[in-house]
Formats: C-alpha cells, sequence, structure tokens
C-alpha cells in the first residue's frame, strides 16, 4: 500500500480513500486551501491526505517547548510498561469519552491509549479535553509511526496564536463552548430548538453533547472530512457542522416518534447513522450555507459564556451531572406564567443567562401602574424580562439586554438603545418567539437629526426594516451596535424610554408599544412577515412584571 498503512485496517476503509491517483499539493495560500479542503481535493488519496495533515500541523505556532517524536520514544516504556495497551486506563480528563476505532487495525486500537497516557505526562495542564481519543485515533490512520502520532497531537494542543482555537482543554472552555453552541442554535436552528424544547427536561445537557457528535459519533469518512477543513479554517468549522447535524436531525426526524426514551441518545444514533440520509458532501454543504456569525463575534460570545461560569464558580467539572440552574419551582411565583412557561423562555435567552434564577423586580399589583416606579425597580439590573399578561387573557414580553438607566443618555427625549439579543415572545394565545429587526425613527434615517417629538403612539413612529427571508442574514443577536463602528444616528436600535413611554423594537416586523400609566399598549405588526401579531393592535394591560437575573 503505502508508508501511511501500518495502522488501518484497510476492510474498513472507505474503497474511494484508496485510490493512488497522482496528487500533489503545491498551493500555500489561505483561500486556494480552504477551497480546496472544502472540496475534499486531498480525501480520496490516502496518502495524499497523510501529507497535507503533516504539512498543515507542522504549519501550527506553537509553545517553544513542544514535546516531539523523540520525546514519545524516550518515554512511552517508561510509562506503559509491559501493560497490555487495550486495558490501560484513560486520563481522567477525557471523562470516559468514546475510543473510537474508525478504520484501525489491532495495533492501532492499542496505540490510541498509549499515545493519550504520554500526552497525559507531557501536559499537566490539561484537565478536560474528551476530543482527543477521537483527534488521536483520527489521525493514526495517516501517521507512519505512533511517535508521528503523539507529535502531531502535541503540536495540536501546544497551538500559542491567540486567534487559532483548535481543541478544548479545560472544563471551562468546553463548557462555556456548549453555551455558545446552544446560542448558536437558538438562532440559526430555531426549529430544531423547538423541539429539543418540547422533548427535553435540559436542552443544555443535549447540546453538551456537540462535540461528541463530532468526536465520537460521526462516521470515518465524514469526521476525515470534517478536519480537512477544521485544520484550515479552525474551530469556527466544528460549530457550523455540529448545527448542520442538528439541521439535519430535525429534517429527517420531524413528526416521527423517538426512537428511545432520550433524545441525546436519539441525535448520537441518527449521527451514527447519518450515512442511510446524508452524504458528506451534503453535510458539508449545508454547514457552509449557514450564514455564521464572524470569528470575532464567535471569540466574544465564547468570552462572555466563560466570564458567566467564572462568576458562577464553573471552572471545574461538577460532581452532578449538570451545572446548568434550571427555574426552580419552589422559589417561583408569578401572576402571569406558569413554571414551565418561565422554563420556555429560560431556554431562549442566552446561555450565560441561563445559569442565574429568576428575581421579581417590578409587578403593578404590587407596585402600582407607575412607569416611574418600573424604572426605579429595574435599574440597575442587567438584563431583564418583561412579562404583560392583557385583559383578553393574551401573554406576551420581551427579553431586555440592556439597563434601562440607558435612556438617560438621551436627555429629556425618547432615546434608543439595546443590543442584537433583545426579542419579543408570545406565549399565549400560541408560543412564539421572534427574532429581532432593526428599527428606526424614520426621521433619523432622512434627516440625520434627532426627530422633535417622538411621543406619538402611532405606527409612523417606528418603522421595521425589510429583512431578509434568512435570519441568519441580520446583525449578531450578540453584539451591540458600538462594534461595528455604526454611526449612532443610524445604528440598530432596540429599546427605548421616556417618562412618556416605553417603546421595544420587536422581531420579524414586531414592535410593542407601552403608555406611562402601563394600563394601556398598542403593537406594531408588520405585514411583510407572514406571521401572527405579538397581541391585540390596542390592549389592556391586567398584570405586567419585570424579573432579574439572579445568581
Amino acid at each position: 500500500m503505502d508508508e501511511y498503512n501500518r495502522f488501518v485496517d484497510w476492510d474498513k476503509m472507505d474503497v474511494t480513500a484508496q485510490s493512488q491517483d497522482a496528487k500533489e499539493l503545491t498551493c500555500t495560500e489561505f483561500q486556494e486551501l480552504k477551497q480546496l479542503a472544502r472540496q475534499g481535493y486531498w480525501a480520496k488519496n490516502h496518502s495524499l491526505r497523510a501529507k497535507v495533515y503533516h504539512k498543515l500541523i507542522s504549519n501550527i505556532p506553537c509553545r517553544t517547548v513542544t514535546p516531539d517524536a523523540n520525546v514519545y520514544r524516550d518515554i512511552v516504556v517508561k510509562i506503559v510498561g509491559k501493560r497490555n495497551s487495550s486495558s490501560l486506563p484513560l486520563p481522567e480528563f477525557v471523562d470516559n469519552s468514546l475510543v473510537p476505532t474508525y478504520c484501525l487495525n489491532a495495533e492501532g486500537i492499542g496505540a490510541v491509549r498509549k499515545i493519550i497516557l504520554c500526552i497525559a505526562n507531557q501536559f499537566p495542564d490539561i484537565s478536560f479535553c474528551p476530543a482527543l481519543p477521537s483527534v488521536i485515533a483520527l489521525l493514526l490512520h495517516y501517521s507512519k509511526d505512533e511517535a508521528e502520532c503523539f507529535e502531531q497531537v502535541c503540536r495540536i494542543l501546544a497551538c500559542n496564536d491567540p486567534s487559532k482555537r483548535l481543541i478544548d482543554q479545560t472544563f471551562l472552555a468546553f463548557e462555556s463552548s456548549c453555551m455558545t453552541f446552544g446560542d448558536l442554535v437558538n438562532k440559526y436552528c430555531q426549529a430544531a430548538h423547538k423541539l429539543m424544547v418540547a422533548v427535553s427536561e435540559d436542552v443544555l445537557e443535549v447540546y453538551s453533547d456537540w462535540q461528541r457528535w463530532l468526536f465520537g459519533e460521526l462516521p470515518m469518512v465524514y469526521i476525515a472530512r470534517v478536519f480537512d477543513v477544521f485544520l484550515v479554517e479552525g474551530y469556527k468549522v466544528l460549530y457550523r457542522v455540529a448545527l448542520a447535524l442538528l439541521k439535519f436531525f430535525h429534517k429527517v426526524r420531524a413528526g416521527q416518534p423517538m426512537e428511545s426514551d432520550s433524545i441525546q441518545q436519539d441525535i448520537r444514533a441518527f449521527v451514527r447513522d447519518i450515512a442511510k440520509s446524508v452524504s458528506p458532501e451534503r453535510l458539508l454543504e449545508k454547514a457552509f450555507a449557514i450564514r455564521l456569525f464572524s470569528r470575532k463575534e464567535i471569540q466574544l460570545l465564547q468570552m462572555a459564556n466563560e466570564k458567566a461560569l467564572q462568576q458562577k464558580g464553573i471552572t471545574v467539572k461538577q460532581k452532578r451531572q449538570n451545572v446548568h440552574l434550571a427555574v426552580h419551582a419552589e422559589n417561583f411565583k408569578s401572576e402571569i406564567v406558569s413554571v414551565k412557561e418561565m422554563r420556555d423562555i429560560w431556554s431562549w435567552i442566552p446561555e450565560r443567562f441561563a445559569l442565574c434564577q429568576p428575581l421579581l423586580l417590578f409587578t403593578t399589583l404590587e407596585h402600582g401602574c407607575s412607569l416611574s416606579r418600573f424604572y426605579s425597580h429595574s435599574e440597575g439590573h442587567e438584563p431583564t424580562l418583561l412579562l404583560i399578561k392583557t385583559t383578553a387573557k393574551e401573554v406576551c414580553g420581551a427579553y431586555l439586554s440592556t439597563d434601562w438607566s440607558e435612556r438617560r443618555r438621551g436627555g429629556n427625549k425618547l432615546s434608543f438603545f439595546g443590543t442584537g439579543e433583545c426579542f419579543v415572545f408570545r406565549l399565549q394565545p400560541e408560543v412564539e418567539r421572534y427574532e429581532w429587526v432593526i428599527i428606526k425613527h424614520p426621521e433619523l434615517a432622512t434627516t440625520g437629526s434627532e426627530p422633535e417629538n417622538h411621543a406619538s403612539p402611532t405606527s409612523s413612529t417606528l418603522s421595521s426594516s425589510s429583512a431578509p427571508s434568512d435570519p441568519s442574514d441580520r446583525l449578531s443577536p450578540f453584539l451591540s451596535a458600538r462594534h461595528f463602528n455604526l454611526p449612532s444616528k443610524t445604528a440598530s436600535m432596540f429599546m427605548a424610554g421616556s417618562s412618556e413611554c416605553i417603546i421595544i423594537g420587536g422581531g420579524d416586523g414586531q414592535a410593542l408599544y407601552l403608555d406611562e400609566d402601563l394600563n394601556h399598549g398598542r403593537t406594531s405588526h408588520c405585514n411583510t412577515f407572514n406571521n401572527q401579531p405579538l397581541c391585540s393592535e390596542s390592549f389592556q394591560i391586567s398584570v405586567l412584571e419585570v424579573w432579574g437575573f439572579r445568581d
């Protein structure tokens, strides 16, 4: 065969991977490499893929002292000794992960455990790395010997380029990536997310499986194609493919009964058997069709999630399985929503705040119908949740990302602020969450000056931008306008408040307006989006509540 066949069981290997077409890879430009990787240029030639992997990994910037093949040869006998490699215990940091065999022969299967133990010896700072067994098993298919595979994995782990994230090596990094994935699902896979909420008591636990789908359940021919692109483009590729897997799972299984008692098990089974429904090419095509956030935006979101975990003291794996806090039934009481409904709302909010408990800040039943008291009880809290029940038994609300004290920046004028994480929703008569759409004062767009009168409740005060058909075309739901360096007069705006009214720019053409006495409200609904209005165009408020987030 070739020099890279030592650990391969060719009876299991995809026959197309045995192609011996003469191919060379001479390009070095990123864009060309990216294109070739996505096209699978080296996917059908085993030897070429091995050489490309070696070249790409050799170019990873690493720490000055990074263990190499010679280190492995020096330590492997001392660490492994005469023990049977198939029975070697795995270090705790792999968290009882699956150790995929893929298309490895018996020698290769034993080599995976030996390499893991040697890496544990050389990287004492690794505290949590469940993807490691899969990465080692994959790279063994394309290595001349164990020492070469060890060196390549070490280079991936020792990458010191702050802009190039590769493999999570701490529980904090892993858990924040799961939260980030949950945030991305909430935006890009809303139909699948709705299904997860309906059939799972804890959606965050389901999304914590996302790396296992890739590094554990995905068949060899699929994960190899993903890894081709991952080595060129980095961590963002993993999010893309995991989102595509979830989209396909929802498409294939929609309307069908669950095959087990656990949605987690169903997704794992679907990914294992993905060849029955989706080809590798179709999976990657779907993944790259998602207009995902920029790498910078994802990095900021990841940092925010890490910070939230650190503030909660969650930096190492907890003994209890789920570190996330659901809404506690015994401590929750609302005159508007049930515990189940509040948990549904909790599944929509950014993951870093789903770690918190709801805290009632204001209710018209106790504090009266006063906008000034609304502000005094809500200010100093960020984010907040607004719930409204109308006299017609309609229930709607809004998630508001920014402290209401920001309204003072506009002086006496109605001042817009907030971030794209704001959204509005309806619980009764039907549950619906609306993606936000940029709203602007028409006067700002046409004259470039501040409008003189903002108090008019008519729908002409607000206009919803015509949104693209794909929600992912919109601005990031994480970043505020300032991250885009937009002029303040043309920046996106989501919530506004004055002494006379509150306006919340909703999603998919929805906008909510509340009078100063908090007894009456109106909605603005753009028919362009072909959806149901948030609630009646004009309504009387029965109860209004504002909730904060308690650590």
